[in-house]
């Protein structure tokens, strides 16, 4: 008899697959450190309220956790909508090549932001895909192309950011020097290899946080830092790449700004006052979970304060410190600079 020879199959590590960005504050650095702590916790259902660059959600969906993030702006949901919400929807050859070929006259972004962030022929191609999209009939293809568009633009532009036009900060990186097609293209297959079930039904949100009433084991907070002396304004820097998923419906563009950036969302965390106020709403909302917050040690409310805040509303407070240090963009010459060094606490009350 012939001897059968079953070829083990090697477990992928999910995780790695995640399609990672230069986003502000992603915590892709410290994921891990985070994951580690976190799952010495009995829990099945985690709530990202505020997802950013989803690699937290992403993280605890390949640990095989049921996963529910928001966030209000829109170029964050449709990432988790792609690769956390969707369980198996994929972009086929067939939609590629539909997304590239199909003609069509548009040209609102060749027109409204000539000259500003691409060229004229990265500009026409943004247009003709974002039209495209509009056309694909499953909302999960639509999500894995958006959020591949959304990355490629990122990828492209120096800094990854829209605060400013022209080429500035040009490094003659290899990202810069792609084409946006070839970026999308790259991102597509990036974003198709992300897609995974792990045999629970996730889901993406994109409220504000007030208006999610969701229950969960963990809620965890990553709210935007309020800090006196930097910028917490996601709309400022990421302007474009969100008006290009919301396809500038409902935005107000201020004509008078070089950056054609359009009017910034109303948010509770850009002034001191209201980020205090917002603390004490938001962790008083969700005290029936264990809640986990990240947050920094350069930034308002102070460590104690927080501390304090937390324990109005938990028996159990305990605050766990991971050193990091803060880089944004290619800002090179702030590479050792130890003023960019700040704790990042973890609290987590039960």
């Amino acid at each position: 008899m012939n001897e059968i020879n079953f070829k083990e199959e090697i477990p992928i590590d999910q995780f790695k697959l995640f399609p990672g960005s230069r986003y502000m504050g992603s915590k892709n650095k410290i994921v891990n450190e985070i994951g580690e702590i976190l799952l010495q916790y009995n829990f099945d259902t985690f709530f990202d309220a505020f997802a950013g660059s989803n690699v937290v959600g992403y993280f605890f969906k390949s640990k095989g956790k049921h996963i529910i993030t928001n966030d209000f702006l829109s170029m964050s949901a449709i990432t988790s909508k792609a690769i956390i919400e969707n369980r198996k929807i994929q972009l086929e050859k067939e939609d590629v090549k539909f997304l590239l070929e199909n003609s069509n006259s548009q040209d609102f972004i060749s027109t409204k932001f000539k000259g500003l962030y691409f060229s004229d022929e990265d500009n026409a191609f943004l247009d003709k895909v974002r039209y495209n999209i509009t056309l694909l009939k499953d909302p999960y293809k639509e999500a894995i192309a958006l959020s591949s568009l959304v990355r490629s633009c990122m990828k492209k532009r120096p800094r990854g950011i829209f605060t400013y036009i022209g080429k500035k900060y040009n490094d003659g990186r290899q990202d810069i020097m792609l084409t946006l097609k070839d970026h999308f293209l790259l991102n597509v297959d990036l974003f198709n290899k992300a897609v995974f079930d792990n045999d629970l039904d996730c889901k993406s949100l994109n409220n504000r946080i007030e208006d999610c009433n969701v229950k969960a084991d963990i809620v965890y907070l990553d709210p935007p830092y309020f800090t006196p002396n930097s910028d917490n304004d996601y709309v400022r820097r990421y302007h474009f790449v969100e008006g290009l998923v919301k396809n500038w419906v409902g935005l107000e563009i201020q004509e008078n700004t070089i950056t054609k950036k359009f009017k910034s969302y109303n948010s509770p965390f850009s002034n001191k006052n209201e980020t205090y106020i917002a603390f004490e709403t938001i962790i008083k909302k969700f005290s029936d979970s264990i809640i986990a917050i990240s947050y920094s040690s350069n930034s308002k409310p102070t460590k104690e304060e927080l501390y304090d805040i937390l324990s109005k509303y938990k028996a159990n407070v305990v605050v766990h410190e991971i050193d990091h240090l803060y880089s944004f963009g290619n800002q090179n010459h702030k590479k050792g600079n130890t003023a960019n060094r700040v704790k990042e606490y973890l609290f987590i009350a039960s």
